[in-house]
């Protein structure tokens, strides 16, 4: 029995070590994540919801505006590329059942990002866009000054089409970047 219990307890030491130098080996063989960060073609990334500070204004009646957005910018050839994409979700009714439900397209911005600039913790990324709803279009120039961080951080999107920002405050996601 005791032999038994010997095997037993060299055959798990066994495992723990070859299972240990897997996971080293793993840790060192696979990239991480802040290897990532350190791409120098990268100017500003995040993805998120956002939600728009003041909602729809008095002359909408504070109705609240979530927003989800994605989008990336890196440095290419001297200059800056990359995309953007926002749509925006009113909720279904003012007051009551289905003011909780974000279902309403309030807007939908989507656009190539063709040129930005950051200073440390702030990048503005400029393009062109195609808008859906609220103050739709084709070719409308766009944009998208955004802050390093994650919920709480601000962007303020702007689009030709119309006379107002939209003031943005991250509730949920990440924004990088890279001076």
């Amino acid at each position: 029995m005791k032999y038994l219990a010997r095997i037993s307890r060299r055959w798990g030491e066994g495992v723990l070590l070859i299972t240990a130098a897997l996971a080293g080996t793993m840790l060192v063989a696979t990239p991480s994540a802040a290897h990532d960060d350190e791409d120098p073609g990268i100017l500003a990334r995040g993805a998120g919801t956002t939600i728009i500070h003041g909602g729809t204004g008095p002359s909408g009646g504070f109705v609240p505006v979530l927003t989800t957005l994605a989008f990336h910018a890196e440095r290419s050839g001297g200059g800056v590329k990359g995309s953007f994409e926002c749509l925006a979700l009113a909720p279904a009714a003012t007051t009551g059942t289905g003011s909780g439900q974000f279902v309403v397209n309030a807007m939908y911005v989507t656009g190539e990002i063709t040129g930005g600039w950051a200073s440390g913790d702030t990048a503005t990324l400029t393009g062109t866009s195609t808008i859906t709803g609220l103050g739709a279009g084709s070719d409308v120039p766009f944009t998208f000054v955004v802050r390093r961080g994650g919920p709480g951080t601000t962007a303020v999107l702007t689009v030709n089409t119309l006379s107002f920002p939209f003031h943005e405050v991250l509730v949920q996601g990440s924004i990088e970047v890279k001076d």
